[in-house]
């Protein structure tokens, strides 16, 4: 086949992943794009028309870019120094301290705006504890959480997203060349100037990998508003539309209006790189570049870091506190401690089976993964297959594609089949568990693809080749000599697979709609809403039993990557 390496089984496996990107990625996609702009068959744009005119859509739409631009600016100011004091200062305890810094990660907001609501409420525990203390009128408490909860979900996502920006930005910086500093500070610079003449312009690949995640993860972050209550977001307007979604045709305009914000700051963002060069004569190693910290610059560094870190970790700590509470209400700590919460999720077979439903809907979406991405790595460095460049984008695309969109395309395009069949397992009104193992699966794809890809460059194909010449098949060699190299990368990526989609709130929220299906985390959203007064105990509960689930498997992939596991999160 030319200069092509095209065989049977490549040409089978090209056909599957053509199949799978097809029916779950460009299908539902496709489905809510011809909605929007050929709803009866011909090309219309009175549905975006009608759709800025509302003043509900359209101060929505200002909230979420609010939210969003107001999250990374917030983001940056946090990760530029504490990324740039991490890589060029070498002090005790700098391990640790990394490490500390990317706890935060073990919960999405959506748990932890719980815990930020009973911190920070009007009558939460910092203002009951500036009124115990006299700083306070009780008649006039501050109204931390702002405009309804909109600096709450600000604040909230800042401290939960900050960890993906740190990554890229520290791994950005620690691939600067040492003597790119040293030059320069030979002809005079130092301190901002420096930083920002010479740093700042070679660390922007990965500071802008690093800002469109965050920007597009605030924007469209669903649970985050919805614990607060604060409806007037993107994302909260999507959620309402799935119920209307056979009749009100702002459901599609909205989606369609995310989908065309992400493609555009992707393009952006290519285009602005690739406008400059960024390359240096050799990669850098930050061991060589390093300045010893003084004791007062140890100490200045783990009470600043460590600062933010205990900040960070607030909301979590308030959600353990309120999952041992008994009640919790009108005082700064808890009065009574009981373990009777988590008693109630054995107790309760619904909130239990949530549990199970996660473990499931995760472990096989994993497994999912792990096949396609090992094919997807094979095939892009073991095989010469014709548009190998489109294949590698496909992989990394659900980095960009919100799982908002993804989730209310999936609803739209797979209800109401003529099929008994088709209908009772494609649709999520049905049975949701297909969607939603796909959904996991297709989001965090490019997590185990580059896990893979990773591991396959770094194995030498002299011992495949030996293996060939032995007379063993290509598939063969993958299975007893390619895979068992690269498995300590399959390991990690799979753990972080199951992990994120353990806690995923987009796909769960929207496609399970009964309770025998729900995943732990619309279980927490659905406990959350009842009028029971230990209902916030119970949900904090599953919450922390999914932050113990996503901290342990962070762990291990941590342990498994090391450094690598920033370039994970790289767009």
């Amino acid at each position: 086949m030319g200069r092509y390496d095209l065989n049977l089984k490549t040409v089978a496996f090209l056909a599957l992943l053509a199949g799978f990107f097809g029916l779950f990625l460009f299908y539902p996609v496709s489905f809510a794009l011809k909605n929007a702009f050929f709803p009866e068959g011909r090309l219309t744009l009175r549905y975006f028309s009608t759709l800025l005119a509302s003043p509900l859509q359209r101060e929505s739409l200002l909230n979420s870019f609010a939210i969003a631009a107001l999250t990374t600016a917030l983001t940056t100011l946090l990760t530029l120094p504490m990324a740039w004091y991490m890589t060029r200062f070498s002090f005790r305890g700098k391990s640790l301290l990394g490490g500390l810094l990317l706890v935060p990660m073990i919960m999405p907001p959506f748990v932890g705006a719980i815990g930020l609501r009973q911190l920070l409420a009007r009558y939460g525990s910092l203002n009951l504890l500036l009124m115990d203390l006299g700083w306070l009128p009780p008649e006039a408490p501050i109204d931390w959480l702002g405009q309804g909860g909109f600096w709450g979900i600000v604040i909230l996502q800042t401290l939960n997203l900050y960890p993906i920006m740190f990554l890229n930005v520290s791994a950005a910086m620690a691939n600067i060349d040492p003597a790119m500093r040293e030059a320069a500070q030979n002809l005079g610079a130092a301190g901002f100037r420096l930083f920002r003449t010479v740093t700042l312009p070679l660390i922007l690949p990965g500071y802008f990998a690093g800002a469109i995640i965050v920007f597009i993860w605030a924007f469209t972050d669903l649970g985050t508003p919805l614990i607060f209550g604060f409806s007037r977001v993107v994302p909260v307007q999507i959620f309402d539309a799935v119920n209307e979604i056979n009749t009100n045709p702002a459901g599609y305009a909205l989606v369609v209006l995310v989908l065309l914000l992400t493609v555009l700051l992707f393009l952006a963002s290519k285009r602005m790189l690739a406008a400059r060069r960024y390359e240096m004569l050799a990669r850098g190693h930050t061991a060589g570049g390093e300045t010893p910290a003084s004791r007062a610059q140890t100490l200045l560094l783990w009470s600043a870091l460590g600062g933010l870190v205990a900040i960070a970790l607030l909301p979590h700590l308030a959600v353990v506190a309120q999952s041992l509470a008994h009640r919790w209400f009108f005082s700064i700590l808890p009065r009574e401690w009981t373990l009777a919460n988590y008693a109630e999720l054995a107790a309760h077979g619904l909130t239990a089976s949530s549990i199970g439903n996660s473990l499931f809907y995760s472990a096989c979406s994993a497994g999912l993964d792990l096949v396609l991405g090992v094919v997807i790595a094979w095939l892009l460095t073991r095989r010469r297959i014709p548009m190998a460049g489109l294949l590698d984008a496909l992989a990394m695309l659900p980095l960009a594609l919100p799982g908002l969109v993804l989730a209310f395309g999936y609803v739209a395009g797979f209800d109401n089949f003529q099929n008994r069949w088709l209908n009772e397992y494609f649709n999520p009104r049905n049975n949701p568990t297909l969607l939603l193992i796909v959904s996991y699966s297709v989001r965090r794809l490019p997590y185990i693809v580059r896990s893979a890809y990773a591991g396959f460059q770094q194995t030498s194909v002299t011992l495949e080749e030996a293996s060939a010449n032995l007379g063993a098949s290509p598939f063969r060699t993958l299975r007893r000599i390619t895979l068992p190299l690269v498995m300590a990368n399959l390991v990690a990526g799979a753990v972080l697979t199951f992990s994120f989609a353990m806690l995923e709130v987009s796909d769960g929220l929207i496609l399970a709609m009964k309770e025998q299906y729900y995943p732990l985390t619309k279980m927490i959203y659905t406990v959350m809403g009842r009028i029971d007064p230990n209902s916030p105990g119970v949900a904090c509960a599953l919450g922390v039993v999914g932050m113990v689930i996503l901290s342990a498997s962070l762990l291990v992939a941590g342990r498994i990557l090391g450094r690598k596991m920033g370039q994970l999160f790289r767009a």
